[in-house]
């Protein structure tokens, strides 16, 4: 039988280590969807006015988070704003502030588009039945809206936590760092560590993302 490196799990605390790791990962991302979905919706809303500097200047904003690699704006945020502004920044400030920048900007665009993919007639139809503009928004408008955004977000928040894996770069001991200090101090001992610490991160990851995923297509499923 192959030596698969999986007893290394059970050495010592490594296992208690990894999971340490995750609620890391974790805990930062889901403190960045908490910023970034409330932010979000208010940006969307935004890109839908009439007003063309409002919805330049938040256009330019999404465009920059989406050309620019999430891992070059942690660099930017962790080691340029340190030096150019004295900022004394953590690595998990520094992580929360991107993914929040990050998260926002997708967020909005994924409002933006519920929003105008909404037919124009259902306004009209909501006026003509002499609905004021806010109970038109209330009853026919944010209802739809929320069942075309509520699986796209939850996509979203799994995509962020599996991001998380960035971290790394700029010291933040999440799992992903858990698992290459576990597989350094045991390379020596147990040469194919890689392969069981690395598999016990994919599990952890799947675990973690796995019922989220499901709900969305859940939800999915039920609003067809």
């Amino acid at each position: 039988m192959p030596d698969l490196g999986l007893e290394i799990l059970l050495k010592g605390q490594n296992m208690v280590r990894l999971l340490e790791g995750l609620w890391i990962a974790l805990r930062i991302s889901l403190t960045a969807v908490v910023i970034s979905i409330p932010a979000g919706i208010l940006l969307g809303a935004l890109m839908t006015r009439k007003n063309r500097v409002v919805r330049a200047v938040l256009r330019l904003y999404l465009e920059i988070i989406r050309i620019m690699p999430q891992m070059v704006l942690l660099f930017i945020v962790f080691f340029g704003t340190t030096r150019a502004f004295g900022w004394d920044l953590s690595g998990e400030a520094a992580s929360i502030l991107v993914f929040s920048l990050w998260g926002t900007a997708e967020m909005s665009d994924l409002v933006r588009g519920a929003l105008i993919s909404i037919p124009v007639h259902q306004y009209e139809s909501g006026e003509a039945l002499g609905l004021r503009k806010v109970q038109v928004y209330r009853y026919i408008i944010i209802p739809q809206t929320f069942r075309r955004l509520v699986p796209l977000s939850i996509n979203l928040i799994t995509r962020m936590i599996k991001t998380t894996s960035l971290i790394l770069m700029i010291g933040v001991v999440e799992v992903l760092k858990v698992a290459q200090q576990i597989i350094e101090a045991n390379r020596m001992a147990s040469p194919n560590a890689a392969f069981g610490v690395y598999l016990a991160v994919f599990l952890l990851y799947f675990i973690a993302c796995w019922p989220i995923s499901m709900f969305a297509k859940y939800l999915e499923k039920r609003w067809r």
